[in-house]
């Protein structure tokens, strides 16, 4: 067959019928191996008549080659003698959700009574024993009511203004509030100084320190270990094991305290420094119950080009309450645990300087960058969130912040000048009874009694645990 000769006599037609409304009837006539009878199809006019909502739903409809097709699904005013089963209420549905709400009101108790017994006798070896364990201290019972709160519910990465999330209007005032008092704890000038809350132990902030401003390799100089410092400067084992993250990923080469009087060999440290050129210097220990010289580890940081932190999670309560010297006025970041002195939350705070460099040195202050502005503010917090840590723990900033308010009273200063005396006292005592103490006594809240005299070391100790 010719398809292009051969003429098919297809006509399409548009006709006015009689029928009401006006329809438009369609006529297709065809020659060609099928023929079809004039349909009629319905095209409905919009009539603004204020009763569009009383049509009669049988009208609505098409009508396609003598098919039947309706605009609208047909209504019936009564419900349907058989409704589906899929739609069926299911008589289960409300027992089951009185079980999941019994089990998630449940009190520690009911819903683990094992776990619940051993809290118990924890909570008792607490209030019942005596421990002289410098990192730890006792919260309020409001401290405690935030940490167990439903704050915990909310997931908020960012910063306060700047959220992956939404629904963070009240958790950024949460955080907001938690700021102010950490730089009010401290009498440090918003302009000069800024912090960031969001770490979650003083370990964690020290790291994201060093990844804001280190690169892999890099040194940095903190005091040993074994003399008082702590692993999260960089220690490693005599043998050569790299214990702590920061010296697997930075090159660390630690200072040590004079071994006959305790106390750090300055002289001897800075000779070290000027040597090996750190670009981080740390001041501050875990053991350590003397007077850091701030104003000397400044002069020595300034002459080797570094910048200068200081690490005061043991005595941060003592640096607020100003029973201590205080590292701001040299330091150009400082660290700390919230847990100790603090009578925190467990977890890590960091403060660093913000605005005009101050001081002239010999290098510049981070990689890269030898400008006249301090930059460690968007260093350090982009090192908090997103390298190193994901959604902040808002219970934990709410409790810091209680916490925060309660440093600026005078309670709180009364509390810190009763743990000096009563570190001195005990101190006292065991000189009285010829015991060693390391330097001969405390500038703050611990000791350390050396019972090396009595032929006890610290394996020999731990064998007896």
């Amino acid at each position: 067959m010719d398809l292009f000769h051969t003429k098919s006599g297809l006509s399409l037609g548009f006709t006015k019928s009689s029928i009401a409304d006006d329809p438009i009837s369609l006529q297709m006539d065809t020659t060609f191996r099928f023929s079809v009878s004039p349909v009629p199809l319905q095209l409905f006019e919009e009539k603004d008549d204020g009763h569009r909502e009383n049509r009669i739903e049988s009208d609505e409809e098409i009508r396609i080659w003598g098919q039947s097709m309706c605009v609208k699904r047909q209504r019936d005013p009564k419900p349907l003698p058989n409704p589906c089963k899929r739609f069926a209420p299911d008589p289960g549905l409300d027992q089951r959700r009185a079980a999941v709400r019994s089990w998630g009101n449940q009190r520690l108790q009911e819903a683990d009574p094992e776990l619940s017994e051993i809290m118990c006798k924890e909570k008792q070896r607490q209030f019942l024993g005596i421990e002289l364990i410098a990192s730890e201290n006792f919260v309020c019972r409001a401290v405690m009511e935030a940490l167990g709160s439903h704050l915990t519910n909310k997931y908020s990465e960012g910063m306060p203004g700047a959220r992956y999330y939404t629904g963070n209007h009240f958790i950024d005032q949460i955080e907001s509030l938690c700021q102010d008092r950490a730089l009010a704890a401290f009498n440090l000038d918003s302009d000069k100084w800024g912090v960031n809350v969001q770490p979650y132990s003083c370990t964690s902030a020290n790291f994201a320190v060093y990844t804001a401003l280190l690169l892999p390799g890099d040194r940095m100089m903190g005091l040993d270990s074994p003399s008082g410092g702590h692993m999260s400067h960089g220690w490693y084992m005599p043998s050569g094991k790299k214990v702590s993250a920061a010296s697997i990923f930075f090159e660390s080469f630690p200072y040590k305290v004079n071994p006959q009087t305790g106390f750090i060999d300055y002289n001897k440290l800075e000779e070290k420094a000027l040597d090996y050129r750190p670009k981080i210097l740390i001041c501050g220990g875990s053991s350590y119950p003397r007077e850091w010289d701030y104003a000397r580890f400044r002069q020595i940081a300034d002459r080797c080009g570094a910048v200068l932190m200081c690490d005061m999670a043991h005595i941060s309560g003592l640096v607020a309450a100003k029973e201590c010297a205080s590292p701001f006025d040299y330091c150009d970041i400082v660290t700390s645990t919230t847990h100790k002195s603090l009578r925190g939350p467990r977890g890590g705070i960091i403060f660093y300087r913000r605005g005009a460099k101050s001081r002239k040195q010999g290098m510049c202050l981070s990689n890269g960058d030898c400008t006249d502005q301090l930059d460690f503010e968007e260093k350090i917090n982009f090192a908090v969130h997103a390298s190193l840590q994901g959604g902040p723990h808002n219970n934990h900033i709410a409790a810091l912040a209680i916490a925060l308010k309660q440093v600026t009273t005078p309670e709180y200063k009364a509390y810190m000048q009763q743990v000096k005396k009563n570190a001195q006292a005990l101190a006292s005592a065991l000189l009285k009874r010829k015991c060693k103490l390391v330097t001969g006594g405390t500038d703050n809240h611990l000791l350390l009694w050396d019972l090396t005299t009595l032929g006890l070391t610290g394996a020999c100790s731990k064998s007896q645990i």
